[in-house]
């Protein structure tokens, strides 16, 4: 995993939440997408025929704000003699900060992290975020199959979240105790029903990995379960040859469905090493054997792991992705004191009117510098040469990790207290 890639990742994805929550009046807000390597000298040429375009909107308000998003970008565009190997995207326009009248002109430029071949002007009433979104896409996607004779489990391994497609049952009744002709022929009904059941799987599992969604990325194909089903599954199955060209391996399971897509993972992790699921979760089993067996070299808890984010000792830091505190410095204007605390999104507000100062007990201390905690430690790790893993609070291992207060460090050598 890129250290670098991740945070930028990251970044985009806390603005892209950002910019979909704003919204324009009417048609206001510009969306400009430019492919690598565009000349800019074109693009301001066409920016400037729309803004004569836009003389012709009869609203006196959205004619003003639409021409002056457009001065705007033009203005920023400058900047660049042609877009960046990755291509450039900019978003502008006035939000309103209450009622008519209220708004405020707002423009974001980003050099998306991998390269962007879209070529889009549109104005809307919302910024057109989903090329953007497309970007953060996992272009890598693992096929999962999990089976035997009694059920079935379709699944894809899509960086750090594991989709269940289908599950199955083959309503097969068990072996035959008698014996004689009776049993040989309920042997051939039985052997029957099995060969159907595999076609029908094959059946779902051709319509969902070869799909236009799926198929485009898709890395390899594992197939699990417990004892010869799944090789008697893709000798007999009706499988799409491009899919039986995937398989990258099988693996033995105690269980099928569900519960077997979730231990082929756990089985096949050299082939999955490159999943994004794989790579969180074992970050988060190591923290949990540390914590069972060298708690001298963890942390967790917000306040533990800051004591030591600056002394060196620090190899991972994990947080999850929602981690909402923020960090906050605080100066007193009376004595000068400063200190600093960790605030919930939710009174960010109420501290900003300031707090009574904890030295001199007369002077009231207010925000000096405040930051989201994921980009302060961010900011530090590239200091301080620790990595920052950020772990989904989506996935079950997400949800155990929170029960640890949702961030931890994984120590270079033990601590002594």
């Amino acid at each position: 995993m890129s250290h670098m890639k991740d945070i930028e990742r990251y970044k985009l994805r806390k603005l892209i939440r950002e910019l979909k929550r704003k919204k324009g009046r009417g048609t206001e807000l510009i969306s400009l997408y430019i492919p690598p390597g565009r000349r800019i000298s074109d693009v301001i040429g066409y920016l400037r025929q729309e803004y004569s375009t836009a003389a012709n909107i009869k609203s006196d308000l959205t004619r003003k704000h639409v021409q002056e998003a457009i001065i705007k970008v033009i203005e920023r565009l400058k900047y660049y003699n042609v877009a960046p190997e990755n291509g450039l995207v900019i978003f502008c326009g006035a939000i309103p900060e209450s009622g008519p009248g209220t708004e405020r002109m707002e423009i974001y430029t980003i050099v998306p992290p991998e390269p962007i071949n879209v070529n889009l002007y549109r104005c809307d009433d919302h910024f057109h975020t989903e090329y953007l979104e497309d970007v953060l896409k996992e272009k890598d996607v693992y096929g999962l199959i999990s089976i035997d004779v009694n059920n079935a489990a379709i699944g894809v391994l899509e960086g750090n979240r594991l989709e269940v497609l289908g599950e199955y049952t083959s309503g097969i009744p068990g072996k035959h105790r008698a014996g004689g002709q009776s049993a040989r022929r309920f042997e051939r009904l039985r052997e029957m029903e099995i060969h159907n059941y595999f076609d029908r799987i094959a059946l779902h599992v051709n319509e969902y990995f070869l799909s236009d969604d799926i198929y485009p990325r898709l890395k390899g194909i594992l197939i699990g379960g417990p004892g010869y089903t799944k090789y008697d599954f893709v000798k007999e199955a009706k499988l799409d040859y491009r899919l039986t060209d995937k398989i990258i391996g099988y693996v033995d399971t105690n269980y099928s469905g569900e519960e077997g897509l979730r231990e082929m993972i756990d089985k096949a992790k050299d082939k999955l090493k490159k999943a994004r699921y794989v790579y969180e979760k074992a970050h988060v089993d190591e923290f949990l054997r540390r914590l069972a067996h060298e708690h001298n070299k963890v942390l967790y808890g917000l306040n533990e792991v800051f004591r030591h984010i600056y002394n060196g000792i620090i190899d991972k830091l994990l947080i999850l992705e929602d981690f909402n505190k923020y960090y906050v410095r605080f100066k007193c204007e009376r004595c000068g004191y400063t200190t600093e605390k960790f605030i919930d999104e939710k009174d960010l507000m109420k501290v900003g009117q300031g707090i009574k100062c904890e030295k001199c007990n007369t002077g009231i201390m207010y925000p000096e510098e405040e930051e989201l905690v994921i980009d302060y430690l961010y900011d530090v790790s590239t200091l301080a040469n620790f990595e920052v893993v950020l772990i989904s609070p989506k996935t079950e291992y997400g949800k155990i990790f929170k029960q640890f207060s949702g961030i931890a460090a994984l120590l270079k050598y033990p601590i002594t207290y």
